[in-house]
């Protein structure tokens, strides 16, 4: 059984499936690298559809608010959905729950890395690139380890590219995903605030 795959084939089928890199690797493992069975593996898990949903409108929702250390650090969260029948539902206030507390102890920047700037970026960009060029690697290799760095920084400073902070095996898209496909509505976070005292 083949253990190894390469980046491209995660892409290929995230592109195909809408799935999170996390859910990807997964199902390629569990397929043997095989494209094809690694999208029947995340059928069944019902990732496609949720994804199907992700277009649909997010007009309801809750907006939970987390205060930890006797006041210290403090977010609000706003998480959407569809109706209000699911913005009243336990499972739903649970993820908001475990979301609120994953920004608290986490600290993400961003909800995602559309909303980078692309600045910041570049910024990131040049200092991974001088980092590796003073490390003596040139050429190609440099451009490697450069989208590697900045793929780890999003995974850094994205919410929903953090490995969730109750399971670091999951990100927190693939739990909104997961929650997506037991809910049947589409769940988006809309944004937030990270207050820490003094800051």
């Amino acid at each position: 059984m083949k253990q190894e795959f390469s980046a491209g084939e995660v892409k290929k089928l995230r592109e195909q499936t809408g799935a999170g890199m996390m859910e990807a690797k997964k199902a390629l493992l569990e397929a043997g690298g095989d494209v094809p069975k690694a999208i029947e593996v995340l059928r069944k898990k019902g990732m496609m559809k949720a994804q199907a949903k992700a277009e649909r409108s997010t007009k309801q929702g809750i907006v939970e608010s987390y205060i930890h250390g006797e006041g210290r650090i403090g977010v609000l969260l706003e998480v959407n959905c569809e109706t209000d029948f699911v913005a009243r539902n336990q499972d739903f206030r649970n993820l908001v729950h475990d979301l609120v507390l994953h920004v608290a102890a986490s600290a993400p920047l961003f909800i995602s890395r559309t909303d980078v700037p692309a600045a910041v970026v570049e910024k990131e960009k040049e200092i991974y690139s001088a980092a590796a060029v003073a490390e003596g690697k040139v050429g190609n290799i440099v451009e490697k380890i450069v989208a590697g760095r900045v793929e780890k920084f999003f995974e850094e400073v994205c919410l929903l590219e953090q490995p969730f902070v109750k399971d670091p095996d999951i990100s927190v898209q693939d739990l909104i995903t997961q929650k997506v496909a037991v809910i049947g509505e589409n769940i988006q976070v809309r944004r937030f605030t990270r207050y820490v005292l003094g800051e």
